[in-house]
């Protein structure tokens, strides 16, 4: 069952909240980090990029940038730009997407349940993704970022959530860029915190959405951690790390697409004749053509959309992985046409999140910077579940979660 505690948040006043909250550190470059920090020195990338306090082209893992983080952690904290909550609480987190809101319960998940397998997780990490966190987490003795999760609709913390969701929240703005909406409370009522804790502790899984590699280095750092205190004990504050959980019925999983810069030296004629082994394709004009259900694809291709319906018995109903769509992509087309391995380093392939539209595939292949593109339908929080109940593991680049969790918001320290 899945222990979780409130904790002493630290957060940005009111008023300076919409100075320091950022976008999370893994959605873009250190150029757009830069130029969004530009001229707002409590910007949270000075913490989340500090490679922005060096000369351009500073590269974000020289051994310098970690040190700086902590050091514009610290400053941050000095000048009152952040400031820590002096009782441990639950705090609620909203985000509004066009006329849907989700609410999140940002709270401090328990290591031993990511290690033991309460926390499921659905992807691999990148050993260097990994590294990096490792590195951020340790040198600011804080999760500055926080987790994603899922977890099983609710229906005592839902009648939690609508009360305080009906009252002024602490903090309320539109994130620009995205013109998203984003609303946090407190939860500072000792009862309320209690039913919080002991709803979590019913039960069995916690799920990872988004923040594997965030996860994983909160669990390496732990890890150092109780192996230099000859007193530790195992609810020290290092023992937990930041999660944002959300209920699952809210959530919505957003295709990821493909984009090829070449068709493996195939004409698009022999590329199309080998699609239609594993596919019924059909033409489906210069109309953007969206993906209709499991195991359709739309693919453009020389201005031209096309249908993939994949055939029976290209894949196994009853293999949890195999019946994934992105699956059966990579094993027919990516795989098996176009030569392409490891989609993790493969540079000829490019992804592209459903929150763009399918029209950012079209103007990818139209400039000539890629030569064909496959969108997929997207999977459902239900197998993504399934996949992780069952111990399974997607193949990469499966899931997409919009809207992202704002940074800066409130920030979990280590000690």
């Amino acid at each position: 069952m899945a222990t979780i505690k409130p904790f002493r948040g630290i957060r940005p006043p009111k008023e300076l909240v919409e100075k320091v909250e950022s976008r999370p550190y893994d959605v873009l470059d250190s150029d757009e980090a830069r130029a969004e920090a530009e001229g707002n020195p409590m910007s949270l990338y000075h913490i989340i990029r500090p490679e922005i306090d060096f000369p351009v082209g500073t590269d974000e893992h020289d051994p310098r940038v970690y040190p700086k983080a902590a050091e514009n952690f610290q400053m941050f904290q000095d000048k009152g730009w952040l400031v820590q909550d002096k009782k441990e609480c639950y705090y609620i987190y909203a985000q509004t997407m066009g006329t849907h809101t989700q609410y999140g319960l940002v709270v401090c998940a328990y290591v031993d349940d990511y290690m033991n397998g309460v926390i499921k997780k659905h992807e691999l990490t990148r050993a260097d993704k990994e590294e990096d966190r490792m590195k951020h987490v340790r040198v600011n003795n804080a999760n500055v970022e926080p987790v994603f999760f899922a977890f099983p609709d609710n229906a005592v913390l839902d009648a939690i959530v609508r009360r305080y969701a009906a009252t002024e929240p602490v903090y309320d703005f539109i994130a620009p860029i995205d013109g998203f909406g984003h609303k946090f409370w407190i939860i500072d009522d000792d009862a309320d915190i209690r039913t919080i804790t002991e709803e979590f502790a019913k039960m069995p899984s916690l799920y990872i959405a988004d923040g594997h590699h965030r996860s994983a280095a909160a669990a390496r750092v732990c890890a150092e951690k109780a192996q230099q205190n000859p007193n530790h004990r195992g609810d020290e504050e290092y023992n937990y790390f930041m999660a944002v959980c959300f209920p699952a019925g809210q959530l919505t999983i957003f295709d990821l697409n493909r984009v090829v810069r070449d068709l493996n030296g195939l004409t698009p004629a022999q590329f199309l004749e080998q699609v239609s082994e594993g596919f019924v394709v059909e033409k489906k004009g210069t109309d953007i053509y969206k993906p209709t259900g499991l195991h359709n694809f739309s693919l453009y291709l020389e201005g031209e959309w096309y249908s993939l319906t994949a055939r029976p018995g290209t894949y196994d109903d009853s293999d949890p992985i195999g019946v994934l769509d992105v699956s059966i992509c990579s094993d027919l087309i990516l795989h098996k046409i176009l030569g392409i391995g490891d989609l993790r380093k493969d540079k000829r392939i490019d992804f592209v999140g459903g929150i763009r539209g399918l029209g950012e595939l079209k103007r990818r292949v139209d400039s000539g910077e890629m030569k064909v593109a496959i969108a997929l339908y997207p999977v459902t929080m239900k197998q993504l579940m399934t996949i992780a109940d069952t111990g399974n593991i997607m193949p990469p680049k499966t899931t997409w979660f919009e809207p992202k969790l704002r940074s800066g918001l409130v920030i979990h320290k280590l000690s």
